[in-house]
């Protein structure tokens, strides 16, 4: 489904919010590793806000994650404070993995097996 203007809108301002807030509440930095947003999606009624982390070199990403959303009520509360003025009702946060990078890793590993694959086909000939 095709997101609308708003839906833009609401998903980048608070994207960029939350960027702010992640780094203010050291969340960006977390067990040894980096902590990002990769996107926010938002639902046609503006109720509902996806927000996909990205993790670089995090030990445990699923125990990070729990981290992140045992703070949810705190990263709720500031956002709320932030957009007070922009949005009329804040939308329920729901966080998870963005494994859009390991799918990217998968395939292109993929690939490399079958050009292997091809070029030791041709060899053989």
């Amino acid at each position: 489904m095709i997101e609308g203007k708003r839906q833009k809108q609401v998903a980048a301002v608070i994207e960029k919010e939350m960027n702010d807030i992640f780094q203010r509440l050291g969340l960006a930095m977390i067990d040894g590793g980096m902590v990002s947003i990769a996107s926010v999606k938002i639902t046609p009624d503006l109720f509902d806000a996806r927000i996909y982390l990205s993790f670089y070199k995090v030990n445990d990403p699923v125990q990070t994650l729990q981290h992140i959303q045992d703070k949810s009520r705190e990263i709720k509360k500031e956002l709320t404070a932030r957009v007070r003025h922009q949005l009329r009702s804040m939308p329920q946060l729901s966080f998870f993995i963005d494994d859009t990078l390991d799918y990217v890793d998968k395939i292109e590993q993929l690939f490399k097996e079958i050009h292997s694959e091809e070029k030791n086909s041709k060899d053989k000939k």
